[in-house]
């Protein structure tokens, strides 16, 4: 700095002699006085800014060893808190692995009783479910089949599809006959002799329904026909008989009337049938080979009691009927036959596989329209190439429930 100070001057000083007067000015004493006492005012301002400036380098050399020594300080500490840190860090790791140890045992036990508790849960849901399903299938009816005994042709037509039936649930002698899988026109004989002769008096009365039915799935109870509605996919209509009149209809649950409930019945795709439980239905379960789901309904109000999911396919089925609250499914290779029951499905499970016996129906040339179980005079009506059969059965008791 200092040197840069004395560059100054001598720079200063040649300035100031180039702006002197000429020589012939330069004796004038009070020219050469002046410019003196100049030099040394500015001799004096350099002198002081001299000072001023060691001064400054003095207080930042001090300042510079301060902040140095407060440098030193700060790494110091910075060390002693990034120590102190790195143990607290290790304190809390540890501290969070005990508290997760504690919470992982709380849950464990938390699971466990869980776990029993919907166990205990389930148990009882079950054991309330067996006991309304055999509350619901309580009837004085332990009778399980063991056999076809014979085969009757009652009546022959030309139709190869059809149903043909009594009233389940009365004493009416009154035959009912309903040609095709698709139609409106019910037939109604006033017995079965009146039904085998044509000619017989009095001559069948003619109905002519509000709805077409779909299907042979149709049943009649205390007056009533139930029957799959055509042009609809799951309404069930309950048609008052003796009014002319639809009584009531429902849409039945499930995925009812997706697919065809039996393979070689390529009409029916909700099977209606009756027995001493009273009403049922039959559909397929989803898929091409589905199962059979079977559902319990309340005939007065079509309300669902209940539904199951049984094991039995619709694959190479013909038909199906219900006897004493059990499932029988009749199959058969190609729909030519032999016709045999291979599938049996007891909701309260007295019946199994063990259980079931060969039941072969007499030999048809072609698969059954249907087949439906009557429990008033416990016997098949079955529609087979447009013969109207009555098919008589060998029945025993079932082994009673634990």
């Amino acid at each position: 700095t200092m040197m840069a100070l004395q560059q100054a001057s001598a720079f200063l000083v040649l300035f100031l002699a180039a702006l002197l007067l000429p020589p012939q000015c330069a004796q004038d004493p009070a020219m050469v006085h002046y410019i003196y006492q100049r030099f040394q005012v500015l001799e004096q301002g350099l002198e002081k800014c001299t000072q001023a400036t060691r001064a400054y380098i003095h207080d930042f050399q001090e300042f510079s060893k301060n902040i140095s020594v407060m440098l030193g300080r700060c790494q110091t500490s910075t060390s002693e808190y990034r120590s102190a840190v790195a143990n607290l860090a290790l304190r809390v790791e540890r501290a969070q692995r005990e508290i997760d140890y504690l919470e992982y045992l709380r849950e464990a036990d938390i699971c466990l009783e869980s776990e029993d508790k919907t166990l205990a849960e389930k148990l009882i849901q079950e054991a309330e479910e067996e006991k309304k399903i055999r509350t619901l299938l309580n009837a004085s009816c332990d009778n399980m089949l063991m056999g076809i005994k014979s085969l009757k042709i009652v009546k022959k037509t030309m139709d190869t599809h059809g149903s043909w039936m009594k009233d389940a649930a009365s004493s009416s002698q009154k035959v009912y006959f309903l040609i095709g899988s698709r139609n409106k026109t019910l037939w109604e004989f006033a017995n079965m002799r009146a039904f085998m002769e044509d000619s017989t008096k009095p001559a069948p009365r003619k109905l002519i329904l509000t709805h077409s039915w779909q299907g042979t799935g149709q049943v009649i109870h205390k007056g009533f026909l139930f029957f799959h509605n055509q042009g609809t996919l799951n309404e069930i209509i309950k048609y008052n008989l003796q009014k002319r009149t639809v009584e009531d209809r429902m849409l039945l649950p499930g995925g009812a009337g997706r697919a065809l409930v039996y393979q070689h019945s390529p009409s029916t795709y909700i099977d209606l049938a009756v027995d001493e439980h009273g009403l049922w239905a039959i559909h397929a379960g989803p898929g091409i080979s589905g199962h059979l789901v079977l559902t319990k309904i309340e005939p007065g109000t079509l309300g669902v009691e209940h539904s199951w999911d049984t094991p039995c396919r619709s694959q190479d089925a013909e038909a199906a009927f219900l006897l004493c609250g059990v499932l029988y499914v009749v199959y058969s290779s190609g729909g030519h036959g032999p016709h045999r029951v291979t599938c049996v499905y007891d909701p309260l499970g007295t019946i199994g596989e063990e259980d079931l016996p060969k039941l072969f129906f007499p030999r048809r040339p072609r698969s059954h329209s249907v087949i439906h179980y009557n429990p008033r005079d416990k016997q098949l009506y079955a529609w087979n190439d447009g013969n109207q059969i009555i098919y008589k059965l060998q029945t025993k008791r079932k082994q009673p429930l634990e």
